[in-house]
């Protein structure tokens, strides 16, 4: 079980890779704006900031599939109450049906057999569900265990509750990817803008070796491509920003 999806840690692959890719981007920045060692060193400092933005990507991506999956389950829910099972068999059944999709140590699995634990010594489905709700920052399921909560406590039709969280949160993720599908020339191009700069840079070191040295080993050459770098680095986010549309 993961106490808090909004805090991720990484493998030693993963941080090892982003090392890495992080060393490298600065090396290029620093030969490119700098051609300079020493620029590249002050650069790796700043390889604590990447690594930290790149963790709330994993977050985000961690979450993006708990919710995938999340309507999977609440898919197989549905059908095993619906079939006559009780609550606990439910759960038992949805996950043998999540295995065959997911695997045998996918989020949503983990989760449901944190449940099943629970339910086991008595805790109560909605504080189970909400404490998910809580751990996992998604608002799919947070709705839902708010909404499964008040139709527990009302008497209402659990599995139509059910039905009804699943088909949203389908139609949802359904109408995100068709977003994703559309924008994905644009984030192709805003990529192709983004490598331009350093491109035109590089371009100009190889056919020009000469035509940038008023911008190397001194003060204002360093004052202006430190603002250069500032502008180019303020743009990408922008970018990344406009193309990071929320459903």
């Amino acid at each position: 079980m993961i106490e808090n999806y909004d805090i991720y840690h990484y493998s030693k692959q993963e941080i090892f890779l982003l090392i890495l890719k992080g060393t490298a981007f600065c090396i290029i920045f620093g030969v490119l704006f700098y051609n300079s060692f020493l620029g590249v060193l002050l650069l790796l400092f700043f390889l604590p900031v990447y690594i930290k933005r790149e963790k709330m990507k994993y977050i985000k991506k961690r979450k993006w599939q708990l919710n995938i999956e999340f309507g999977d389950g609440l898919s197989g829910l549905s059908a095993a109450l619906n079939a006559g099972y009780s609550v606990e068999n439910a759960f038992y059944q949805a996950i043998s049906d999540l295995k065959q999709i997911y695997g045998e140590e996918s989020l949503i699995i983990n989760e449901f057999r944190t449940i099943l634990k629970k339910l086991k010594v008595n805790q109560n489905l909605e504080d189970i569900l909400n404490d998910l709700g809580e751990r996992s920052r998604v608002e799919d399921i947070k709705n839902f265990s708010e909404v499964f909560q008040t139709a527990k406590r009302t008497g209402g039709d659990i599995i139509r509750v059910i039905r009804s969280t699943e088909k949203t949160i389908r139609d949802k993720l359904e109408v995100e990817r068709e977003i994703q599908t559309m924008i994905t020339g644009k984030r192709l191009e805003s990529r192709i803008m983004n490598i331009m700069p350093c491109g035109i840079i590089g371009y100009l070191r190889l056919s020009s070796p000469h035509f940038l040295d008023p911008l190397y080993g001194n003060i204002m050459g360093v004052i202006v491509m430190t603002a250069m770098l500032i502008c180019y680095y303020a743009v990408t986010q922008l970018t990344n920003k406009l193309i990071d549309i929320k459903v």
